[in-house]
């Protein structure tokens, strides 16, 4: 059984469902951006992009901070305990397939033995 917290990981999959707020994760795994920055790269009004810094900072994919030498200026910048929860939710999703492919695996192969055996051909 898991201990994840599946509310901040629905959260998290429900912000990065949408393609702009993914691109707005690239751009700041690279380092973290102002607002404007970020709308510039994307092409966006900053009205429009507003919306999604807000879904991403809700779901807690992204924080912003106070710039020192200007407070009216904020930086965004990744959260990463969150992808750090995704990325356990992850490990134990993969880990279960794993174990079923394996399992799947041996299945098939046993009766890939018992089909290819001498005493299976007989009539």
């Amino acid at each position: 059984m898991t201990t994840t917290d599946t509310g901040a990981i629905d959260r998290a999959f429900s912000a990065l469902s949408d393609p702009t707020r993914r691109a707005v994760v690239d751009l700041l795994r690279r380092q973290p951006r102002r607002a404007g920055e970020l709308a510039d790269s994307l092409g966006m009004s900053a009205p429009a992009l507003s919306r999604h810094l807000r879904v991403l900072r809700q779901s807690g994919v992204i924080t912003d901070d106070a710039v020192e030498e200007d407070a009216r200026v904020r930086l965004y910048r990744l959260q990463p305990e969150t992808f750090a929860t995704l990325r356990n939710w992850l490990d134990e999703v993969e880990l279960f397939w794993g174990e079923q492919l394996q399992s799947f695996k041996a299945h098939a192969e046993s009766k890939a033995t018992i089909r290819t055996s001498p005493t299976s051909r007989r009539k």
